[in-house]
């Protein structure tokens, strides 16, 4: 029987795992490049702006959910596809549902965006 490996060793490699996860989204997928691009620019905004350790905290939280939730709708709409190749209702159905999600959690982005930037612009 093979020796188990400790925890650290299996925490280090899945931190391993999830980085090359995160690279290869980076590389692949068109949409994450788009919010990858826009979460830089609202970045050097903030900077700009000189916003808060809150603001900061906030901004960095819906840039994080937004570009998590697209992993994962990635990551179903793949497996969908793979599952079932084909045009088909339920995996439309579901592919639709992840989608949704991707859009739920970017309009809460837009709407922290706002509140933080816009009584700074106007």
């Amino acid at each position: 029987m093979p020796k188990k490996e400790s925890f650290l060793v299996n925490r280090i490699k899945s931190i391993g795992y999830a980085c090359k996860g995160a690279f290869l989204l980076l590389k692949t997928e068109s949409s994450i490049q788009i919010q990858f691009v826009i979460a830089i620019l609202i970045t050097i905004v903030g900077f700009y702006f000189n916003i808060s350790l809150t603001e900061w905290a906030l901004q960095i939280l819906a840039i994080g959910l937004v570009m998590s939730i697209e992993g994962l709708n990635t990551a179903i709409e793949a497996i969908a596809d793979f599952m079932h190749p084909d045009r088909h209702e339920k995996i439309g159905f579901l592919k639709d549902i992840a989608a949704g999600a991707v859009f739920i959690a970017s309009l809460a982005a837009l709407i922290v965006g706002c509140i933080i930037y816009l009584p700074k612009i106007f």
